[in-house]
């Protein structure tokens, strides 16, 4: 199996091998279940469907809860499909994954998640703009603003892509190559060096580095 489905703790920091103190994310990996074997034969593609985090019945669909009950597992949040396996990979309907049985220590993986929404943020924020800082550059009191945007008689208009005020975060971003400095197996824990997307309670999908 390429991976499994977790959320996101938080941050601490634990000492290597050589006494270097390493800031790592926690991340509580599992236990997923195994809820649908995909084949190129029956789906057009081969592919292992995870399920993550309990959830109350009364909180899914009829359609869902059918779904869960061909398994005889109790109702998941969170449902991803993998589809990168290693060779002579077999896994079970039902069958219950955790990260002692998927990860080994020291290897690297993939982490993927939604950033932190931040809302509708100024061009300083979002874009990383240092502010004209002076009257000019097409404005002349507000030193966070983006300033002059466009020509006047040719294009004529703000071109494509221009880089402005907007939405910020909230967007699917991965994480490659994070190597796994620790795992908890009486708690389903890995401890993961470096930063990963999301906030506090957030979900992610880890998967093996290639």
């Amino acid at each position: 199996m390429s991976g499994l489905l977790g959320k996101k703790i938080g941050m601490t920091s634990i000492y290597d091998q050589n006494g270097k103190r390493v800031a790592v994310t926690v991340i509580e990996a599992g236990p997923c279940i195994v809820t649908q074997i995909k084949t190129k034969a029956n789906d057009g593609y081969d592919a292992i469907q995870l399920a993550f985090d309990d959830i109350d019945e009364r909180k899914v669909t009829k359609p869902l809860l059918g779904h869960f009950k061909k398994t005889n597992t109790q109702p998941k949040r969170i449902l991803k499909e993998f589809t990168r396996f290693e060779e002579g990979f077999q896994k079970q309907l039902g069958e219950v994954l955790t990260p002692d049985k998927i990860f080994v220590e020291g290897e690297y993986i993939d982490v993927s998640g939604i950033t932190k929404g931040k809302g509708f943020q100024g061009v300083v924020k979002r874009h990383g703009f240092s502010g004209v800082g002076m009257g000019t550059h097409g404005q002349k009191d507000r030193q966070r603003h983006a300033g002059s945007i466009g020509a006047s008689s040719y294009p004529s208009r703000v071109m494509k892509g221009t880089k402005m005020p907007g939405r910020d975060g909230g967007k699917k971003v991965k994480m490659i190559n994070l190597q796994i400095m620790k795992i908890i197996p009486e708690k389903n824990l890995v401890l993961v060096k470096g930063a990963v997307p999301g906030h506090v309670g957030s979900y992610l999908k880890l998967e093996r580095w290639k």
